[in-house]
């Protein structure tokens, strides 16, 4: 796409553009660990909790007060056959690391120069994804939070930095900490933290994913031994390209533009794991599990969350961003994703059932008129009628902020009513006035719209249907 072709928007909505700025990889879905673990069914879950009830999964060990950080209430129940289940929501913060021989203090380098920075199976150092996931029984909701690692943070004792060193600072119970108090206070129950070899290995495992590379992906680091080169369009990836299509760079919003593009990658791993034919791969996924993950979660409720996890619908599975803005500090150029506390607030009692202490400094949420929505349409049909179509229909509805945005290149049978900033009524409500395409709770459309339309093949039954308004006048 040439480059007068893209939307820059300078800053819509707190979001500011932030291409030509450089961002260190992020690692949406080097989190994964905990996903892949928990889209078992709850066959899969028990088999898992015999397997391992030797063998423990906790590999770093947590003083009294670190421990103390995580919610102690009780999480599970024993129902139907005797089998673990969800007694409550459950909060777990997920985190990515990527360590490298470079990063290890002297007395822990390999005793052998490897020539290049070879990455280490470990969990310390810098966290490059955080996510926050909510494992709703009580609503039948599962909802995915992505935290930038660019969010600029209060750490205790640190004063305020990029939210990443937290994990680096303190481990796992003072990232838990600095989430919490972004979040305005909402409990975290259990951490897990997995490294990209972890993610690597638990793909293969998995038999490998199915994806939509949105572009051809290029890119060499021979400090790192790291070469990706992909190709655009529909296939299937095993650990090591998957991990290449993670850790590619060069997006339109850098670490944005990486969450975006991840999330729908999360969305086929869940779809993934899902499948029957996994429970036949869990030794391979348990060897990952044990010698790549470091979480507080028990086994009972490992098994719970692949039990509840393998009964939620595609629908009722949300991800969200954590909503801020691009900054630099004007003197040392540190770029920041500046998080905005009213919409925090917004998805706090929204998503995680939580409202802050001080929320009335912010007031309540108004109810928004549908029709004063900023919506945004991506084209995957490459056809400019299905676009004008769609353009003429929303403004006849009323709908006063319509714009077209980039074209979404994956090719689309069912068209995506993509609810960008979590406002999922709103595009329920626009669902209703189409009559046609599906809704989706996530942050991969435009980011000045609220609601992006990813316009598919089912387009026509808008066309027909104005055909036919306009034969009746």
């Amino acid at each position: 796409m040439s480059a007068h072709n893209v939307e820059r928007p300078v800053s819509v909505h707190g979001i500011k553009n932030a291409s030509g700025k450089k961002f260190r990889a992020s690692w949406l879905l080097i989190g994964l660990g905990l996903t892949g673990v928990a889209l078992l069914s709850a066959t899969a879950g028990a088999i898992l909790a015999v397997s391992l009830s030797s063998t423990p999964l906790k590999q770093s060990k947590l003083s009294p007060e670190e421990a103390a950080v995580f919610n102690q209430e009780k999480t599970i129940s024993y129902k139907n056959l005797n089998l673990p289940q969800l007694s409550r929501p459950v909060n777990i913060l997920v985190m990515g690391t990527k360590v490298l021989t470079s990063d290890l203090e002297e007395h822990e380098k390999p005793q052998e120069n490897l020539g290049y920075h070879a990455l280490v199976n470990s969990f310390k150092g810098l966290s490059d994804t955080m996510l926050l996931l909510r494992f709703d029984p009580e609503n039948e909701k599962l909802t995915v939070l992505s935290i930038p690692r660019d969010t600029q943070a209060r750490i205790e004792g640190h004063g305020v930095r990029k939210i990443n060193e937290a994990n680096y600072y303190g481990g796992p119970a003072l990232a838990a900490e600095t989430v919490s108090e972004l979040m305005g206070g909402v409990p975290i129950d259990r951490y897990v933290r997995v490294n990209i070899q972890g993610v690597e290995k638990l793909i293969d495992a998995l038999g490998g994913v199915t994806v939509y590379v949105p572009k051809d992906m290029k890119y060499q680091d021979d400090s790192q031994h790291l070469y990706i080169n992909l190709k655009k369009g529909k296939q299937h990836l095993n650990g090591e390209k998957a991990v290449q299509f993670l850790r590619f760079r060069y997006d339109q919003f850098g670490d944005i533009s990486r969450v975006q593009r991840q999330q729908t990658f999360m969305r086929a791993l869940i779809e993934q794991a899902l499948k029957p034919q996994t429970l036949l791969k869990i030794p391979d996924i348990l060897g990952v599990v044990q010698s790549h993950i470091d979480t507080n979660l028990t086994l009972e409720e490992l098994a719970a969350l692949g039990g509840y996890a393998a009964q939620t619908k595609r629908s009722n599975v949300q991800m969200v961003l954590l909503p801020g803005e691009f900054s630099g500090d004007g003197r040392k150029q540190v770029s920041y994703w500046l998080p905005s506390k009213r919409r925090i607030e917004q998805i706090a009692t929204q998503y995680f059932d939580h409202t802050p202490e001080n929320a009335s400094e912010y007031g309540e949420s108004e109810e928004v008129d549908p029709t004063s929505l900023r919506i945004a349409i991506q084209d995957s049909t490459d056809n400019p009628e299905a676009v004008q179509t769609m353009v003429r229909y929303l403004k006849e509805a009323g709908y006063r902020r319509v714009y077209v945005s980039d074209r979404w290149q994956e090719p689309l049978k069912v068209s995506r009513i993509v609810a960008q900033m979590g406002d999922d009524g709103g595009a329920a409500a626009l669902r209703a006035q189409l009559g046609f395409g599906e809704v989706l709770v996530e942050s991969t459309g435009s980011l000045a719209s609220d609601i992006t339309i990813q316009l598919g093949e089912d387009w026509q039954q808008l066309e027909n249907s104005d055909s036919e308004r306009s034969g009746s006048r």
